[in-house]
């Protein structure tokens, strides 16, 4: 049942005559299964700061405890135990990597329309950076029961989205001067980089036949990945904060909710990608920023405003974006 528990259903009780309407309720109940639990857990985030369960010290160590040990498992885990050679499909992990080149370009274009040098890297890594593993598989996992294509996406995908937004966070702190100081402290930070971590030892056990210790220990901690992730996160956000960064925060929640789903997936439809793959690359355009860029840009010396604006815009408004976009595929038997 994913992160949804329950679905939502109609009553036993209630009927409607119409086919069409009944078709148009079921797709509707079928993108609101997928994204409501989403944002519930982001609300209760915020509920447990207003009502002191969460502190800012609790909610930091939440945000690390996600980025550093739960969500590389929980890709860890996506990808070891996934038959990568069953399911490769390398003209759709292809199709992901160019997209997210074309992606990065775009946000890089648009955060050039903010004055404030500072948080240009903020707009851009929030632009682009799509929470591929955290509500990515959550929503796979609500719609098909499994993670479906999602591996595969997060294959083409996420480590460009690491590795370019260590670029632009390191290089935006040094005006972009390139030394070769910065050029070690860039790679150094690639090759750390838990989330890298995580897909490159998902992919060698997926890929050789190693054991996997302590199993059942290793699931308890990468399901801690999404729920924790969310409510830290709904637990991080500053309205006030958030306001006053508003028209950044605004442009790159367009763009990365709308904008580049519009430019992406009419694309992937002529390719002739449907079903668990165009549930993926809708997951990698259209999804709320990953909350990891938050914890990245603090962790990098960045004020981090804009980023949790951004990532916590985009988690609410998606609860709306999103289940247009799937209600308007799976209308159109895309999905």
């Amino acid at each position: 049942m994913g992160i949804a528990g329950r679905n939502l259903a109609l009553p036993d009780n209630f009927s409607i005559e119409s086919p069409l309407e009944k078709k148009m309720l079921d797709n509707l109940l079928f993108c609101l299964n997928a994204t409501v639990p989403v944002f519930l857990l982001m609300v209760l985030g915020y509920f447990f700061k207003y009502t002191k369960i969460f502190d800012e010290e609790l909610t930091r160590g939440l945000n690390k405890f996600v980025f550093k040990i739960a969500l590389p498992l929980l890709v860890y885990e996506e990808l070891s135990t996934s038959d990568v050679e069953e399911i490769w499909d390398t003209r759709f992990v292809i199709f992901c990597f160019v997209a997210t080149v074309f992606s990065i370009i775009i946000a890089f274009l648009f955060a050039m329309l903010v004055k404030e040098k500072d948080i240009r890297p903020e707009v851009i890594q929030g632009s682009y950076r799509s929470s591929a593993a955290l509500l990515g598989v959550g929503i796979a996992t609500n719609l098909y029961g499994s993670a479906g294509l999602t591996p595969l996406m997060i294959i083409g995908a996420v480590p460009l989205y690491n590795v370019l937004a260590v670029i632009v966070l390191t290089v935006g702190k040094t005006d972009g001067k390139l030394t070769p100081a910065l050029i070690k402290k860039t790679l150094l930070g690639v090759v750390t980089n838990p989330i890298i971590i995580g897909i490159v030892l998902g992919l060698l056990r997926a890929l050789l036949p190693l054991p996997i210790l302590l199993p059942k220990t290793m699931d308890y901690l990468s399901g801690l990945a999404t729920p924790l992730g969310l409510m830290a996160l709904g637990a991080s956000f500053d309205l006030k904060a958030a306001i006053d960064e508003i028209w950044p925060t605004a442009l790159a929640t367009f763009l990365k909710l709308v904008g580049l789903g519009l430019l992406i997936i009419p694309v992937a439809i002529y390719l002739g990608f449907t079903q668990e793959k165009l549930i993926a690359i809708l997951i990698m355009t259209s999804s709320p920023t990953t909350v990891s860029s938050f914890v990245m840009a603090k962790s990098m010396g960045y004020n981090g405003t804009v980023s949790a604006g951004i990532v916590m815009l985009t988690t609410i408004l998606s609860a709306f974006t999103l289940t247009i976009w799937l209600y308007v595929l799976r209308c159109m038997g895309l999905i």
